[in-house]
């Protein structure tokens, strides 16, 4: 997927919303900096100073939008950025700009880093001769999932289910709940109906064949290690070839190329969005006719 056409998955209304709540986290009251830098027209270079892949332009445009200034980028959404490199020009009222500064800065830092991680990971993955699909997962940060789940796409991961209603999982706890693998099923293809795909977790082969029984679409062998994983796929496979199988649980970019094997349809990493590094990046004014370059930052 082109990640410049991503942006279109977003809905205007939400960008806004979600940008208005940022700027208000930041400054819900009175901005007494805007006393010291006064309302004259300025403008800002956007900086990249560590390596990655840009993501979450459009979220950064939102948030300038909310505050009277205009953005122009020089790179695409998804380039992979060599420091130091000149990424955009922010433009608008002085007080304005720097007030929309650092809500963007921490916006883009945060969503490059995971599009940077999960494009390292598809990578890894690609790099085995393995065709599947990596993911993420539903361990985002409350409140930034959206910012988080488009950063992912832009990698080339999958975004996974985004929230409890795209897809009904049955995990360990649901199973207790309902008193068994095949009844936690049963009450999960009841609710699903014909529009929602069934997912079950499962730490061991019994589980997950009597999982698939009782109409799983999806298997998800969870912590299991390599030299488990691939039989118990193979398994499952020879009796249900339509049932998807997911692996995930101690999945990390240095172990990713055991768990890629002919049986295993997706690959689901909390990694992705957990422990993604945020890249850094500076936003620095400066007078018409000059543009200092900033320093990369050391590793």
């Amino acid at each position: 997927m082109d990640p410049e056409g991503l942006a279109l998955l977003l809905p205007p209304t939400t960008l806004a919303a979600l940008a208005d709540s940022w700027l208000h986290e930041d400054c819900p009251s009175l901005n007494y900096a805007a006393l010291v830098t006064g309302t004259a027209p300025s403008q800002a270079a956007l900086w990249a100073k560590s390596p990655g892949v840009l993501a979450g332009r459009p979220f950064f445009d939102a948030i300038f939008a909310q505050v009277n200034c205009q953005v122009s980028w020089f790179l695409p959404e998804g380039s992979k950025l060599v420091p130091v490199a000149k990424v955009a020009e922010v433009r608008g009222p002085a007080h304005c700009l720097l007030l929309g500064e650092r809500v963007a800065l921490n916006m883009l830092a945060r969503c490059s880093g995971v599009a940077s991680s999960a494009a390292a990971v598809v990578a890894a993955a690609r790099g085995t001769g393995w065709a599947g699909h990596v993911a993420g997962t539903r361990k985002t940060t409350p409140g930034f999932r959206l910012v988080e789940k488009y950063g992912l796409l832009v990698g080339g991961a999958a975004p996974h289910r985004y929230d409890l209603g795209g897809l009904v999982m049955v995990k360990d706890n649901h199973v207790v709940a309902a008193g068994g693998v095949k009844k936690a099923v049963q009450g999960a293809r009841r609710a699903a109906n014909f529009a929602l795909k069934v997912e079950v977790e499962c730490s061991s082969l019994q589980e997950a064949l009597e999982a698939a029984e009782a109409g799983a679409d999806l298997i998800l062998l969870d912590n299991f290690r390599p030299e488990e994983l691939h039989p118990t796929a193979e398994v499952l496979k020879a009796r249900f070839p339509s049932v998807g199988l997911e692996a995930s649980g101690g999945i990390t970019l240095g172990n990713l190329p055991q768990f890629c094997g002919p049986h295993i349809d997706v690959i689901s990493m909390g990694m992705l969005t957990q422990a993604a590094p945020a890249l850094d990046f500076s936003l620095k004014l400066f007078a018409e006719g000059t543009t200092p370059v900033p320093h990369a930052r050391l590793s």
